[in-house]
């Protein structure tokens, strides 16, 4: 089937949708990808990070095909089932949050990174949720590996309060994980009401309370 583009990519072959050509990495089989390809894949990880984020994790496959401008096939040949895409989708943005933390410190002060960083945090959380059956089943399964979510989390809050403590601007006793703890409970308890002003109030609150006092 062919989609607003046509490449070879999106050219049916048999057995495309069953066979697992790519995996949601960034190889097919041992060969690197192509650049044209890891475009397509990429352009496929965003639109589904925007389509789970807007609708969950039902939204027809072809939608994000289309959304990303290539055809079902092409969908297919990256992503044999909706967990791989989910997978895939998931592993992105913990990648983008948790290496997020040197780039915002290379642009912002410590308390301001911290809080920008609990931005980008407060953006995954809305996307996981989107994809949360599938996520919950395929973790369950086994199908979808279980990630250290927590501990690279962790990991890069104490990075932004180590520079903070540097500075003399954050402080030298907090341990990153309870950080954590209370970011997952402000989440969890703006989940029903989905207001992000109330969420970023809590945030802030949580942000000042890591301040330094003289």
């Amino acid at each position: 089937m062919a989609g607003p583009e046509s490449s070879p990519e999106d050219r049916p072959e048999s057995g495309t949708e069953s066979r697992t050509e790519d995996r949601p990495g960034e190889r097919s089989g041992d060969r690197p990808l192509r650049a044209h390809a890891r475009r397509n894949r990429e352009k496929l990880v965003a639109a589904a990070q925007a389509a789970f984020t807007a609708d969950g994790d039902t939204v027809p496959l072809e939608n994000i095909a289309r959304a990303a401008g290539v055809g079902i096939g092409t969908l297919y040949r990256h992503f044999p089932t909706r967990e791989a895409l989910v997978e895939a989708v998931y592993a992105a943005e913990l990648d983008d949050v948790t290496d997020s933390a040197p780039a915002l410190l290379d642009r912002h002060p410590p308390e301001e990174a911290l809080r920008a960083w609990m931005d980008r945090y407060a953006a995954f959380v809305a996307t996981k949720r989107g994809m949360a059956d599938t996520l919950r089943t395929g973790w369950a399964s086994g199908r979808i590996p279980t990630p250290a979510t927590r501990e690279r989390l962790s990991a890069a809050i104490g990075t932004i309060l180590s520079a903070g403590a540097r500075t003399g601007t954050l402080r030298e006793d907090v341990d990153p994980q309870d950080v954590t703890g209370m970011l997952l409970g402000v989440f969890l308890s703006t989940a029903a009401t989905n207001t992000p002003e109330q969420t970023g109030r809590m945030l802030d609150l949580l942000t000042d309370g890591l301040r330094r006092r003289p």
